[in-house]
């Protein structure tokens, strides 16, 4: 018996992220992971006698930040450690950098789709509003650039 494709697309609600190289790379509960994203930036070019269009050159790759949204976590976890030793920045202690891999998990926890994300390092770590009158859950936002990502196989 032949092994199916699945035709359908696969749902984006079920995922992990890995911190590679860290002593604990595992890091869950997330509600949302955004910002896998790339875009080509171009230069509009005008041609001598052509007044009809600019010609559109290619110059480089850029690359969206990539934000991490979960309810704010009791235990100091490993991303927590590395965004609270990174906003401790000073010019004598350089910025630790890792590669991280995001992964679409499918029924059976198997990956999916795999971006690993090159060099990333925090940047922007927020903590949601506290309020008095709402009744809502704690949640913590990580910003993370780096320098390129690449998909890798399931």
């Amino acid at each position: 018996m032949s092994k199916q494709k699945n035709l359908y697309p696969p749902v984006a609600f079920h995922f992990k992220l890995q911190i590679l190289g860290s002593k604990d790379p595992m890091d869950y509960g997330f509600q949302e992971i955004s910002g896998i994203k790339a875009t080509i930036d171009t230069e509009a070019i005008a041609e001598g006698g052509e007044n009809r269009f600019q010609h559109q050159l290619p110059l480089k790759t850029s690359y969206s930040p990539l934000v991490l949204k979960r309810g704010m976590a009791l235990h100091q976890s490993t991303l927590a450690t590395w965004c609270d030793n990174t906003m401790e920045f000073s010019i004598d202690k350089p910025i630790k950098t890792y590669d991280l891999l995001v992964s679409l998990l499918n029924e059976k926890r198997a990956p999916v789709f795999s971006w690993k994300f090159m060099n990333a390092y925090p940047t922007n770590w927020e903590v949601s509003t506290l309020n008095a009158e709402d009744n809502n859950i704690l949640f913590e936002t990580i910003t993370l650039n780096y320098n390129y990502y690449t998909m890798v196989s399931g």
